[in-house]
């Protein structure tokens, strides 16, 4: 009978293909999950992959399969997609398509977190500045322009995401709503039930969602809401069967899930390095896998804050451009100790996949490049300014100059004589966040956000005063996440108001990567300066890839010996911040993606404070090591505070 065997080929065929019925589900009877009917428990790392250059999310995701994860848990950063309203951007490293294709094609399933807000030490949590362009705003709250723009956002974004949910055959198991809301002021039960209606609107009944709050009833109460599945999290070396109350006080049935087990700490400027022990991370995942919990371990991998990336956190302390986190992999994706104490545990619970691990990426010393000067920001601001100068009786910020990040020049006079030392302050602490202040082009000073409110100035009537504004990252947890960035308040000299001001938005990331500084000569002469301070300027110099040594170009880390604060930019791309005068951040990660073996590679760097090109030698180093934990003096009673009151390590 050839014609009926061929018959049930066929419809075997049909079957498979179009009539699998993919499940993943909440068993409340059994406390656990289920996979296609089957119990399931996940053991997942957190990656980034805004953090991660594209060519290296294959590398990254294949080591944390290999460590014995089943899933990966990623944010989508609503900013990092949409710069300005109805401008979207899901290409190059924005391909989030690709990267969830390359999740499932490698065999890790994905704990989504859409937001719209995530935190995630990024931004201003990913919510996009230009939301601020309604000056009082209520971020996560049921204010109809915040919500009207989230619902336009996620009608872009979630019929994107739901062909990989799992039920559809990809490989996203359960999608978060919203993120740690019971930490948040507002505490809107609306605004949780409109995101609930909304998800389910666009993704169907069927996805598990859920929510993520401190292992701590206080944060359930407001972070947690009916028809979404209530998980908490907590890091290592503390009581886990006390946390996971927490979760049956709001789950009294269900899967015991650990949304974020810290394997490390988030870093700020003018602070130690956080380094958590493995012994520690590993003993107590030990512990929540013996009680059969689910658990994702964040970071399994930070990566690193390009660019204009970094979050802070408030009172106002930013975040470095590495987001190691002492992670199991480092920022460049390096395996470590704890990487294997971690893959140890896991696989006396779980067979560990069989093969080589992808071993950690080697890196280059490239040594020293000579650098020059180019120009000071003074000298090229009408190259820098693509808009032009703005005039205004007050300063605009940032969001008034409709200019997400970077830096802003804020020109006016002296509006009477100072032949003595006279205070220019702003006494309602608007510096948001750092301003280098110089008269007639001599550095005078530095105010600074909650640190540093007046300087002294001198100078006639008339004399020119240039303020260039930093913004040195938004607040991305707590009720300040509306921060708003430049001047945001007057500046007095004396008991006088500036008035009468030029305002110029710099677009130096284009001019950058155009090479406008680079073909224009300076302006003008140095002029004598303070010992400590110099006019912000740039400097640029170049290196190529030497020849006849296979597998050029590798990582590298740049350093900058004896320089002290700026952004640094290589063939146009930009690193990140360094502030080696601070710490504890020494260098900065180079992806061997931005350099070139074809032509000389251009390194250019904003110095914003005083460049060591005067008194000693004018270079930065390229080292094949990285340094992230400088001593630093700092108080870290703030930090410490910050902990204990969000019940983390």
């Amino acid at each position: 009978m050839p014609g009926f065997s061929v018959t049930i080929v066929i419809l075997l065929f049909v079957g498979n293909s179009f009539g699998a019925n993919y499940s993943f589900t909440v068993d409340y009877v059994k406390d656990c999950f289920r996979k296609d009917g089957q119990e399931f428990r996940y053991i997942s790392g957190s990656i980034h992959y805004n953090r991660i250059p594209r060519v290296y999310w294959k590398d990254r995701l294949l080591k944390m399969y290999m460590a014995g994860l089943n899933a990966i848990q990623m944010y989508i950063p609503w900013n990092y997609h949409e710069q300005s309203p109805d401008q979207y951007s899901f290409s190059g490293d924005r391909d989030l398509e690709y990267f969830l294709q390359l999740a499932q094609d490698i065999g890790l399933l994905v704990i989504l977190r859409p937001g719209p807000y995530i935190c995630g030490e990024w931004d201003m949590g990913g919510l996009p500045a230009w939301l601020l362009n309604k000056r009082d705003i209520v971020l996560r709250s049921s204010d109809p322009d915040y919500i009207a723009a989230v619902d336009k956002w996620m009608g872009k974004l979630l019929p994107m995401i739901k062909p990989f949910l799992y039920q559809n055959g990809g490989p996203i198991i359960t999608v978060q709503v919203e993120n740690e809301y019971g930490s948040y002021f507002a505490c809107d039960y609306n605004y949780l039930r409109h995101l609930t209606k909304l998800f389910r609107s666009y993704l169907g009944e069927e996805v598990v969602l859920f929510t993520t709050d401190g292992a701590q009833v206080g944060y359930l109460k407001c972070g947690s809401i009916q028809g979404l599945y209530a998980t908490v999290d907590f890091g290592p070396g503390g009581n886990v069967t006390a946390a996971f109350d927490a979760q049956r006080h709001a789950e009294p049935h269900g899967p015991l899930v650990n949304s974020e087990f810290y394997t490390g700490w988030l870093d700020h400027w003018g602070k130690r390095h956080s380094v958590v022990a493995s012994a520690t991370v590993a003993k107590t995942l030990n512990e929540i896998l013996a009680l059969r919990a689910n658990v994702n371990l964040y970071m399994f991998i930070g990566g690193t804050n390009f660019g204009y990336w970094n979050g802070a956190n408030s009172p106002y302390g930013p975040q470095p451009t590495s987001y190691d986190y002492d992670a199991p992999l480092t920022e460049a994706g390096d395996l470590t100790p704890k990487y294997f104490a971690i893959r140890e545990v896991i696989k006396m619970y779980h067979k560990i996949p069989e093969g080589p691990i992808p071993p950690t990426t080697p890196k280059y010393a490239y040594g020293a490049v000579k650098m020059r000067k180019l120009q000071t920001v003074t000298d090229a601001v009408e190259t820098l300014s693509y808009s032009g100068p703005v005039k205004s009786m007050y300063p605009l910020t940032f969001i008034e100059l409709k200019q997400a990040f970077g830096f802003v020049l804020y020109r006016t006079t002296l509006s009477m004589n100072c032949s003595t030392p006279t205070p220019l302050s702003s006494p309602l602490n608007g510096v948001h966040d750092r301003a280098y202040v110089s008269v007639d082009g001599v550095a005078v000073g530095i105010l600074e956000r909650d640190k540093v409110i007046a300087v002294n100035v001198t100078g006639m009537a008339g004399s020119q005063v240039d303020i260039l504004v930093e913004n040195m990252g938004r607040i991305n947890y707590g009720k300040y996440i509306n921060d708003f960035k430049g001047l945001v308040s007057n500046l007095t000299l004396g008991k006088d108001v500036l008035t009468g001001w030029t305002i110029y938005s710099l677009s130096i990331d284009e001019a950058v990567s155009q090479g406008l500084l680079w073909e224009t000569e300076p302006t003008s002469m140095d002029t004598p300066q303070p010992a400590t301070l110099s006019p912000p300027a740039f400097y640029g110099g170049s290196f190529l890839i030497p020849s006849g040594i296979p597998d050029l170009p590798q990582d590298t880390y740049i350093q900058f010996p004896a320089w002290r604060k700026g952004q640094v930019w290589i063939n146009g791309y930009n690193l990140g911040r360094y502030w080696p005068s601070r710490g504890p951040q020494m260098t900065l990660f180079v992806p061997a993606s931005i350099l070139s073996t074809a032509a000389p590679n251009n390194v250019t760097v904003l110095e914003m404070e005083e460049a060591p090109c005067i008194t000693g030698p004018c270079t930065v180093e390229f080292t094949n090591s990285p340094i992230l934990n400088a001593t630093v003096q700092g108080d870290h009673k703030q930090m410490e505070l910050f902990r204990k009151d969000n019940f983390l390590p």
